[in-house]
């Protein structure tokens, strides 16, 4: 195919829409044209594109993969396209990515009988990265076509809610017949049939949603779900398992059936290799990982380990390099090994030219992808389209540009097609005609422009049958476009986040509706709290009530315990926050009795209501009991044990079940430091002032008769929890055993230092490991019983930066902190602990286990056996995994490389917080409404307050709290700043009470508590 001619035309490949002539395509330097056609014979290759319409290329046999490829850009002006691939199933059955550096000849035997597929390629880990909105919309189709073939699993209700979002995309608002009918005739999931009416009753909450936030909601719910983007390859370890392999941006994932069991990440593989059938991953030496140095999968053929192979170093290549690879000097005798290497810019390459380049800044409009065909209304005669259905698929981005779209009258638009989303970006003509009307009309029906480009296409109109177009806006991370534009133009309608009440945006310039007295917000707190703790409490009474109550092997004992302690509390507290709410919404001005004053006040509303509480905390003591008949129910039955692990693994139970128990204590004294603050607001003289004393009053005296048997509790509830997350540990639950320390500190031993995880109690020490093991577990390897021990620095005996010896009555072991800081906590609780040990009577270590293979030469020799029981556990769980919680406060620490105390627990327990923030991540400038919760060491965020699980959560072990420098540009009041390693978070609260309690309560998670308060506390509760 020869180069376009210079001479003005009304359309060529490589143009794009108000673009300048000179400009060039995805994956060309600015200034540059598509690679001139090498001679030869010309073959039409067939390319089927992401809404399965199919274009034909007149392309010589000659040309490399990239020149089909920069046609296939061209002809659909895609900027970013080294996202995407063309893949193709070669002569042995298999799905390939046609290779850009060798000739077509060499890769298709039959190009006249193979159809290339346009497909993404990389899936990058933020779509924020996605700089054009065409991208984006390529990047939706993409995942609306993985979810109708299956290659997307996911939950019915998970499915159900991004079908939703796709008809809200394509035919607008909710009409109860319109959207049962287009469910019935278009599939979107495999088994859609018994789930059209939870679909429906999703699309009929999305009312008022547009295009573009509906496709953002898609994008929220499927950027969450473990197989987004996953494509696996068989393979099996050396037992013989069965398993798969996947790459993602991080590294090299395992899976197990549909669950990942492992992952790889690219800094610590070394090298990727395969011979033969196996394939290999060298791993980088590593003293703290208990992995082998080289790990070696089965899969079916030679080429099956070479086709993921080659994926893999594109993958690596892409995320992880700044430029693309030089190509290595051709051998001048003989070549070894393959000469493969990834062509063409990596994701920093396309970021840097986007943002350098003007494409990104023609806006498009994001419009209803299928709409009632009207031929009254069309804004141009399509004599040939006659037999279009009435339901057909139209274009969704249009240029709202008036340069950059084409009049109506513009003769050389004499050809008209409705084709895939390739043709919606390239109707050119006369760059000065005016506006189409269509734009003028939002969802009604239009027949973009499709002018010669030397491309046939072989589809005149997108069948019924043909694939829904819908765009496609940014995840989870894609806020940055959502204000105005560096040139003043009005933000893109792509660009709204929907992860709030209103499904919109609060913009600078949003009316504060509420009062600013800080007793206000003092009372908000209130209310935000106690939607929670109702939240909280639900748990129990209905999903965990549920669940038992279908068990027989659950004693009824049990199942009237439950039910007698927890549904009055449920039921008064449901009653309590309905009268806060009304209060509230009094206080904020929404009735004329805020005139009078008679109801800017809570003090009243709280001493009634804890007048009324105190029968029921009479009953509190009755939490204990529940822990303890629970904990020996679940050693009796193994049906009810097993049936508690599974329920703990539901979203709905986002902390451990046993903390659910314990709530309505720590509710108790959330009361007391609310109405604390209030009396400290207060004057003497105010009008709520002796409601409030009277209420502190009747709860600081509940709370002081529970201070004590609370602290018992919370130290059974932290051993029930760390018997669930470790391996060969027997009675770790006994009386007179006290929680002190947990955390990761490195063991030195005849391999150098090797990452354990330490549990530092009131008797004993145990150290464990982490294996490659489905369960999570952690296994235990040894035990320093702390009667007789000592402690003393070695720094300078061992060259080990903040090292210390544990020497015990018949082995001392060598240990090094990550920081400073974390030695002289760690050597701070065990002098404490050894000194509590000499004067009191704690259980036998014996106790613990007899059978650890750690015990004799913690030196050398422990290092082999911990080796092999690795592996066969590891054996073990792949044959029959035991579902484990993966994301407790102990693997928080493993990968933190951090320690928690007790003291740090009750601490956090004082302090949980909820209510509305805006998030906004480091490279956008949006703000996204958020329901946040704090609790446990973390922040866990909801759409909204009603929400019965949460999004998404994120542990601040390690993290920093600060307030954001002028440097970075954050011109908004109330804003403060999560920092670990390279993520970054801003959040922002509506004003400065809010913003010091957020602070106050991250500080409590993580900055390490006082030395005076550390000692304090443990002299309290170590007795």
């Amino acid at each position: 195919m020869a180069e376009p001619d210079p001479e003005p035309m009304t359309s060529g490949a490589g143009q794009r829409l108000g673009a300048p002539e000179t400009l060039g395509i995805s994956t060309l330097d600015p200034g540059l044209r598509p690679p001139t056609m090498p001679p030869g014979r010309h073959v039409t290759i067939r390319v089927r594109m992401l809404d399965d319409t199919e274009e034909l290329f007149d392309i010589s046999q000659k040309a490399s993969g990239k020149v089909l490829f920069d046609l296939v850009c061209s002809h659909m002006n895609l900027i970013e396209g080294d996202y995407f691939g063309l893949e193709f199933q070669n002569h042995q059955k298999m799905m390939v990515w046609l290779d850009h550096i060798k000739p077509i000849i060499k890769q298709l035997r039959r190009p006249k009988h193979t159809t290339l597929r346009f497909a993404v390629k990389f899936f990058p880990p933020d779509h924020a990265q996605l700089l054009e909105d065409l991208t984006r919309y390529l990047f939706a189709l993409q995942i609306k076509q993985d979810l109708s073939s299956g290659r997307l699993p996911c939950n019915d209700s998970s499915a159900a809610l991004m079908v939703s979002h796709i008809i809200q995309s394509e035919i607008g608002d909710f009409e109860e017949s319109q959207c049962r009918s287009h469910l019935l005739n278009n599939n979107y999931i495999p088994e859609q049939m018994p789930l059209i009416d939870k679909i429906m009753e999703f699309h009929s909450k999305n009312i008022g949603q547009t295009p573009a936030e509906s496709d953002y909601q898609l994008l929220e719910v499927a950027r969450r779900l473990e197989m987004y983007g996953i494509r696996l390859h068989p393979a099996k370890d050396r037992e013989g398992t069965r398993l798969s392999l996947a790459v993602a941006h991080t590294g090299v994932l395992v899976f197990q059936g549909q669950t990942k069991i492992n992952a790889f990440n690219w800094s610590k593989v070394r090298k990727l290799s395969f011979k033969r059938k196996r394939f290999l991953i060298k791993l980088r030496p590593d003293l703290n990982s208990s992995y082998q140095d080289t790990l070696e999968f089965l899969m079916a053929s030679r080429d099956c380990c070479k086709v993921f192979w080659k994926i893999c170093v594109e993958y690596h290549a892409f995320f992880r390099l700044f430029e693309e690879p030089k190509p290595k000097p051709k051998p001048v005798l003989f070549t070894r090994g393959s000469s493969f290497r990834f062509s063409g810019r990596t994701q920093k390459q396309v970021i840097d030219y986007v943002k350098e380049s003007e494409f990104k800044k023609i806006p498009f409009e994001r419009k209803h992808s299928r709409v009632q065909h009207n031929s009254r209304l069309s804004p141009l005669p399509s004599p040939r389209h006659h037999e279009v259905p009435v339901e057909v698929s139209v274009s969704v981005f249009q240029c709202i540009c008036k340069s950059a779209l084409v009049s109506a009258e513009d003769p050389s638009a004499s050809r008209t097609a409705t084709v895939s989303p390739s043709h919606q970006r390239n109707g050119h003509g006369d760059r000065t005609g005016s506006v189409s009307r269509t734009e003028e009309r939002r969802g009604s029906q239009t027949n973009p422009e499709h002018l010669s480009t030397g491309v046939v296409s072989n589809s005149p109109h997108l069948s019924a049958s043909s694939g829904h177009s819908h765009g496609m806006v940014n995840g989870q991370k894609s806020l940055e476009l959502c204000s105005h534009s560096p040139d003043g133009r009005q933000p893109s309608p792509l660009t709204s986040p929907l992860l709030n009440d209103a499904c919109s945006v609060r913009t600078d310039d949003e009316d504060e509706r509420f009062p600013t007295d800080r007793a206000y917000f003092i009372a908000k707190e209130l209310l935000t709290t106690e939607r929670t703790y109702v939240k909280d409490l639900e748990v129990i009474t209905v999903s965990f009530q549920s669940a038992v109550g279908q068990d027989e092997a659950t004693p009824d004992s049990l199942k009237n315990t439950i039910f007698s302690t927890f549904e009055p509390l449920h039921k008064f507290h449901t009653g309590f926050l309905r009268e806060v709410e009304q209060r509230l919404a009094l206080w904020e001005g929404r009735s004329n009795a805020h005139i009078k004053g008679d109801y800017q006040r809570i003090g009243d509303v709280m001493l009634r209501n804890l007048q009324g509480l105190k029968p029921l905390t009479a009953n509190l003591h009755k939490q204990s009991e529940l822990l303890v008949e629970l904990e020996k129910s679940c050693r009796v039955s193994r049906k009810l044990e097993t049936l508690c692990k599974d329920f703990e693994l539901q979203k709905v139970c986002y902390i451990p079940l046993n903390v659910f128990i314990l709530r309505p204590l720590h509710r108790l004294m959330h009361y007391k430091q609310i109405l604390e603050r209030l009396c400290k607001h207060y004057l003497a003289t105010h009008v709520d002032f002796r409601d409030c004393r009277a209420a502190l009053a009747d709860v600081s005296e509940v709370v002081d008769q529970l201070q004590g048997s609370l602290i018992k509790m919370e130290n059974f509830q932290k051993l029930l929890e760390l018997k669930k997350d470790l391996i060969g540990v027997d009675n770790l639950v006994v009386p007179g055993r006290e929680f002190i320390r947990l955390g990761c500190l490195s063991k030195l031993s005849g391999k150098g230092l090797q990452q354990r995880m330490f549990f530092l109690f009131s008797d004993v020490i145990l150290y464990t490991s982490r294996g490659m093991t489905a369960t999570n577990q952690f296994k235990v390897h040894g035990q320093l019983p702390l009667h007789g021990m000592t402690i003393r620095e070695s720094e300078d005996e061992w060259g080990v930066p903040h090292a210390f010896t544990l020497v015990g009555l018949q082995q001392s072991v060598v240990v090094a902190a990550s920081s400073l800081t974390e030695m002289e906590k760690w050597m701070e609780d065990i002098k404490t602990a050894i000194e509590m040990a000499k004067t009191r009577n704690g259980p036998s270590s014996e106790l613990l286990t007899s059978n650890l293979t750690d015990n004799k030469c913690p030196e050398d020799s422990s290092v082999e056996a911990e080796s092999e029981d690795d592996m066969a556990a590891s054996r073990i769980s792949l044959e029959r995994p035991t579902p484990h919680r993966g994301n407790t406060m102990v693997h928080v620490c493993w990968h933190r490389n951090t320690s928690v105390s007790m003291v740090d627990f009750s601490i956090a327990v004082e302090n949980q917080l909820s209510g509305n923030l805006l998030r906004k991540f480091k490279n956008s400038n949006g703000w996204q409404k958020l329901w946040v919760v704090f609790t446990n060491f973390s922040l866990f965020f909801y759409k909204s307050h009603q929400d019965d699980y949460p999004l998404a959560s994120l542990p601040l072990l390690g993290y920093s709290v600060t307030i954001p420098s002028e440097s970075e540009n954050i011109h908004k009041d109330y804003v403060f700043k999560l920092h670990f390693k390279s993520h970054v978070y801003y959040f922002r609260s509506e004003s400065e009470y809010t913003f010091e309690r957020w602070m106050e309560v991250i500080r409590s998670a993580t900055v390490p508590s006082s030395r005076a308060r550390v000692l304090n506390s443990k002299e309290s509760h170590l007795h």
